[in-house]
C-alpha cells in the first residue's frame, strides 16, 4: 500500500460536517506552482454547514465547487467528477480519518487553477462526493506560501502571495504558529483554562476536540451521545461537551460546544495525548476577518464591532 492520507472529514449528530484533513501521497507539502502577483480576491458561496467554497478549474474545465480548507494537507477530488474526466488513476492510499483508516483511490491531476493560481502535476485521493459535500476539497498542499484571508462580513477569499502581503493590514491580533505536516498549529490556547493545541480548520463546520482535552476538562460533565462518521464511512461515538472560556492571545470566546471522540488522525499529528482540538468555521465567523500564513507561521484574526 502507499502513501498515507490523513482525513478528518466527518459527520456528528444531525448530521454535522465538522472538516476535512487529509495529507497527499508524496514527500512534499506543495505541488509546483504559477501565480499572478497580486492578491486575488474570490466571492465564495457558503454551502449547507456554512463553509466556504470557491471555483476550481481542473485540466481547463469547470469551474467546479471546492471547499477551501485550511486544516486538510491535501487536495481531494470526488469520484464523480474523477470520473467524467477521466483522471487517470494513481497509487493507492492509505486513509486515516477521525473515525478509522482504510484504502482509497487516488487520480493524477495535471491542472489545478483557482484564485488566478494554476497548481500542476497532484495526486489527489479520490473520495465519494456525498461525504465531501462539494466537487472537492482544496487542501494545504495547494495553499503553501499564500496567505488566505476570510472576510466574513463581505463572503470574499483573498488569496495572495505571503512574501507580498507581509504586515497586518488592519489586523488588530497576530498569533505565531508551529507547522506540522502542511498544517498551522497554534500552541499557546487555552480552554478553561487548559493549555490546548488549536488547528484552524476552515473545512469543520464545528469543533471537535480529543480526549485528552475531555479528560483535563475535568469541572465540565460532557453528554454522551451521537456518532461521527468519517469521509470513508466509519463511525465513531461522540461525547459533546461546552467549554466556558477558550483564549487566544488577547482573543476570549464563550460558550464553545466541542465534539470530544478518539480520532485516528489526532494520534497521525501526534496530538493525541496533548488536549488539541480543530477549531471550525463556526467559530471563525466569530471574527469579521481571519487569515492564516503559511509562510510566516501566521494568524491573524480582526475583531467584530
Amino acid at each position: 500500500m502507499g502513501a498515507t492520507t490523513w482525513l478528518l472529514a466527518v459527520l456528528v449528530a444531525n448530521p454535522l460536517i465538522l472538516g476535512a484533513t487529509t495529507s497527499s501521497p508524496g514527500p512534499h507539502d506543495s505541488a509546483p506552482f504559477v501565480q499572478p502577483d497580486a492578491m486575488t480576491r474570490v466571492i465564495a458561496d457558503t454551502d449547507r454547514e456554512e463553509r466556504l467554497t470557491i471555483p476550481v478549474m481542473l485540466e481547463g474545465k469547470g469551474p467546479y465547487r471546492f471547499m477551501i480548507d485550511t486544516g486538510s494537507q491535501a487536495t481531494v477530488v470526488s469520484a464523480a467528477l474523477a470520473g467524467s474526466l477521466g483522471l487517470t488513476a494513481g497509487p493507492q492510499v492509505t486513509v486515516v480519518g477521525v473515525a478509522g483508516r482504510g484504502p482509497a483511490a487516488t487520480a493524477r491531476l495535471d491542472s489545478l487553477t483557482y484564485a488566478e493560481r494554476e497548481v500542476n502535476g497532484l495526486t489527489v485521493p479520490v473520495l465519494e462526493g456525498r461525504h465531501i459535500g462539494a466537487d472537492g476539497i482544496l487542501g494545504t498542499d495547494c495553499l503553501q506560501g499564500q496567505r488566505v484571508l476570510f472576510d466574513f462580513t463581505r463572503n470574499v477569499i483573498a488569496i495572495g502571495d505571503a512574501a507580498r502581503e507581509q504586515g497586518s493590514n488592519g489586523f488588530e491580533i497576530i498569533v505565531r504558529a508551529r507547522r506540522k505536516a502542511g498544517r498551522l498549529i497554534i500552541t499557546d490556547a487555552l480552554i478553561d483554562g487548559v493549555r490546548t493545541q488549536v488547528i484552524v480548520d476552515s473545512g469543520a463546520s464545528g469543533t471537535i476536540g480529543n480526549r485528552a482535552l475531555q479528560q483535563a476538562m475535568t469541572r465540565r460533565k460532557a453528554q454522551t451521545g451521537g456518532q461521527v462518521f468519517s469521509v470513508t464511512g466509519e463511525a465513531l461515538p461522540i461525547d459533546m461537551g461546552v467549554a466556558r472560556t477558550f483564549r487566544i492571545d488577547k482573543i476570549n470566546l464563550a460558550n464553545l460546544p466541542i465534539a470530544f471522540v478518539d480520532a485516528p488522525a489526532f494520534d497521525e499529528l501526534d496530538l493525541a495525548d496533548r488536549p488539541a482540538i480543530l477549531l471550525g468555521i463556526a467559530e471563525m465567523r466569530a471574527f469579521k476577518r481571519v487569515a492564516i500564513d503559511f509562510s510566516s507561521r501566521k494568524v491573524l484574526f480582526d475583531l467584530p464591532g
